[in-house]
């Protein structure tokens, strides 16, 4: 066969691959589409559509670093300088044929080089570089000036960046941050009107506010005096700066506690109530019960909850050691992002968290799903019910970043307060990073690190109380894979590293440990055992976002001999609320 014959049959066989690659796509086979337009680019690597539409697959199983490296290739490729064979015509073509296929030709380069930087630009987005992703919706705005939908996706992703930027020119800095939590006091949150949880100092001040606006009025009523009217407007602003800073509020506003917070219990409200300081298991199921019917908690109990929630977390280190005894069992469960039905699910399996039902969630408990609030609460109340029935480790989406872009700083806004998204915010940086079990078993959300020799006491010293850096220890935690073959790799995600089994077998190795436990992973079912079962991943989120198809998993392990015993299960239906529902608005443009 000729050259040229090869050359031919390799682009035929690649346009096969294409077709099934985009079927397995449109049935959310998102791994399997991959894996064929892979084969597709290694027959005919100059088609930038097959670079394009694997940036897309890569886009859907939140590989979006895959995804910007796959974009880029396309937007390098300008398909009217390819092989003759692929795009130009042959010299036995008739002439006027020809010049319409070398028309489309040209054609066909601006559309790939269209979705190039549309898919780049997605993927950036989705990371929250918002920066990054305008100058490729800029472009894709200059190749296609009049495509309506182009220009839509341009104006949100400016207003995104300006957004950005005025939050940046207003933020506090970090040295001069004071912590919301320490500001709120839910003991003085009464249940009635009569009590007030307003210092009396802050309440004096707005009396001697509206005192003095009365009598500005009348002056200004008696004297007509423009003169006086300002001294009477400058004297206001000074006595609300004065009482700003005798009410001690920092920022927060003299009217901070109850009107910020707003939070007696009414007496027409019916939900779940706390008695006292002590969260109990009847209060617990009374909560689900009324999440389960989507009614709210009310907020008096939800500062409660969350308040000491981060009392307990901030007294933990960054790497919690965990007992249990012989004959006893653990439970580890993987991602649930807010789909808190499938959550109930895993507890009617399961058994409800107690001490001698014990539980570790491994991260990602909010965004995504449109239950996040549901979920936290849920999770926060059976840690203040009982420490130690329940550990939670923090993932990637339990940071700002996060939950700005996909839904969980939406859902708190719309179902609590502002207030509570810079609450939650804070307690997610008490939480901890990794958990070992009887010293055996390593659990952490995300993976291993890029450098040999990292010891437990290496993650026990981490300083944690802070946002995930994009580099180090911290971040490699909370963001890492595995792969297929040995040594490390560029993370497919664009954040942390990829790793190997070499690398699996040498931190288990040197630490005297038989397993590492992770998730952050959407897995067809559930889980999956790698180098050479060394490695599992967990997956607790069935039907991921409702579209994924896969089953949810979680592992009990047996003391003394930890063996996991894995068990699946399917997802559950859920309220008529899709996924992302809270999600920047942007983002929605592109599921």
């Amino acid at each position: 066969m000729s050259t040229m014959e090869t050359e031919n049959s390799n682009v035929a066989r690649a346009e096969e691959l294409k077709v099934l690659a985009n079927e397995a796509f449109k049935a959310n086979r998102f791994g399997q589409a991959i894996d064929l337009y892979t084969q597709a680019i290694e027959l005919n690597d100059r088609n930038a559509v097959y670079w394009a539409n694997r940036a897309l697959a890569h886009t859907k199983l939140e590989e979006y670093g895959s995804a910007i490296q796959d974009a880029s290739k396309a937007i390098e490729i300008d398909p009217k300088y390819s092989k003759a064979s692929t795009f130009m015509p042959s010299s036995h073509s008739p002439s006027s044929f020809c010049v319409v296929q070398y028309l489309c030709s040209l054609f066909l380069a601006m559309c790939f080089s269209l979705q190039g930087y549309y898919r780049r630009g997605a993927a950036y987005l989705a990371m929250g570089k918002f920066k990054d992703a305008l100058k490729d919706f800029q472009q894709v705005k200059k190749i296609s000036p009049n495509d309506p939908d182009a220009t839509k996706k341009l104006k949100e992703c400016e207003k995104a960046v300006m957004k950005l930027k005025f939050e940046e020119a207003i933020a506090v800095p970090e040295s001069e941050r004071r912590s919301i939590a320490d500001s709120i006091d839910f003991h003085t949150i009464g249940d009635g009107p009569s009590s007030s949880s307003v210092p009396t100092r802050a309440a004096i001040a707005p009396a001697a506010v509206a005192v003095l606006a009365a009598t500005m009025i009348l002056v200004v009523k008696e004297t007509a005096s423009v003169g006086v009217a300002v001294l009477m407007v400058v004297l206001l602003v000074l006595v609300v700066l004065g009482a700003c800073w005798w009410g001690g509020c920092k920022g927060y506003g003299v009217f901070t506690m109850r009107q910020m917070l707003g939070l007696d219990v009414e007496p027409q409200y019916s939900g779940a109530r706390i008695e006292g300081d002590t969260v109990t298991l009847d209060f617990v199921k009374n909560m689900l019960d009324d999440f389960k019917s989507q009614k709210c908690l009310h907020k008096r109990y939800a500062y409660q909850i969350v308040l000491q929630t981060r009392e307990l977390l901030r007294a933990l280190p960054s790497l919690v050691d965990i007992n249990v005894p012989e004959g006893k069992h653990f439970t580890v469960c993987g991602d649930v992002h807010g789909q808190f039905y499938d959550l109930v699910n895993i507890f009617e399996l399961n058994g409800l968290p107690s001490e001698e039902n014990p539980y570790l969630f491994n991260g990602d408990f909010v965004d995504r799903g449109s239950f996040s609030v549901e979920v936290i609460l849920t999770l926060f109340a059976f840690k203040c019910m009982c420490p130690s029935a329940i550990y939670l480790s923090r993932g990637n989406h339990e940071s700002k970043s996060m939950n700005k872009i996909y839904g969980f700083e939406g859902e708190v806004r719309s179902k609590l307060s502002e207030t509570f998204v810079e609450l939650f915010a804070e307690v997610f940086c008490c939480l901890p990073l990794a958990h070992v079990i009887n010293q055996k078993v390593f659990v952490v959300h995300g993976g291993l690190f890029s450098v040999d020799g990292v010891k437990l006491s290496d993650i026990r010293a981490i300083d944690r109380f802070c946002e995930p850096p994009e580099e180090g220890l911290m971040c490699e935690l909370l963001w890492s894979d595995p792969q297929p073959f040995p040594g490390r790799g560029p993370s497919k995600r664009g954040v942390g590293l990829s790793f190997g089994k070499d690398v699996t077998e040498k931190f288990l190795r040197e630490n005297n440990l038989d397993l590492v436990v992770r998730s952050h992973e959407v897995k067809d079912e559930g889980y999956e055992i790698e180098h050479d079962g060394k490695l599992i991943t967990v997956f607790s989120a069935p039907n991921y976002c409702d579209q994924m198809g896969n089953k949810g998993a979680f592992i009990r392990f047996e003391a003394p001999d930890l063996k996991p015993n894995i068990v699946t299960f399917s997802a559950v239906p859920h309220p008529d609320v899709k996924p992302m529902a809270y999600a920047n608005n942007f983002l929605r443009m592109f599921q």
